[in-house]
């Protein structure tokens, strides 16, 4: 959803009236997902632009609406991938006081880069999340989006792929393949 855990455990847990705490929803719910975020793949396209910008010196963080329990399951099998970022910020950062859709998240890694871009519309966000895209925008920043193809609502992005294979890095002022 691109939006804190907690947050979304209690939306679902509304919506969908079961008969347990939003607590005890997060505690089963996380005891599943362990398994699952274990096997996290990369997205088909992202390890060969990873590399790519990372060869060119192009300064690259995440700023994901995971925890950072969620984030070191998911990337534990990706360590020489995030390497190559300057820093990872994750949703309980306390810096990060709201999540997505709100810009915090962004606006924070955009604070923390070792030479601070300018202006917020010199950041690229690639996002596979709604309230990921309706964040940067909100932080002002270009927003490229790869949706699950089971999406049906797509908000408006700059951008949007059905594969990070499809990115031209030139799109956006950044060095071609």
């Amino acid at each position: 959803m691109g939006m804190k855990y907690h947050k979304s455990m209690e939306i679902v847990q509304k919506e969908l009236d079961i008969p347990i705490t939003p607590e005890e929803l997060v505690t089963e719910s996380m005891n599943n997902l362990k398994e699952l975020f274990l096997k996290c793949d990369t997205m088909p396209g992202a390890e060969r632009l990873i590399r790519h910008l990372g060869n060119h010196g192009i300064p690259m963080c995440i700023a994901t609406g995971s925890s950072s329990a969620d984030f070191a399951l998911k990337t534990h099998s990706h360590k020489d991938l995030i390497s190559l970022m300057e820093f990872t910020v994750q949703s309980d950062d306390p810096e990060v006081k709201f999540g997505k859709p709100n810009p915090d998240i962004f606006l924070v890694a955009k604070s923390r880069f070792k030479s601070p871009p300018a202006s917020s519309k010199n950041c690229l966000v690639l996002e596979d999340a709604p309230n990921g895209i309706k964040a940067a925008l909100a932080a002002e920043m270009m927003c490229v989006m790869v949706p699950d193809p089971r999406l049906e609502n797509i908000p408006p992005a700059h951008l949007v792929l059905k594969s990070l294979e499809e990115f031209s890095p030139e799109s956006f002022g950044l060095p071609p393949f």
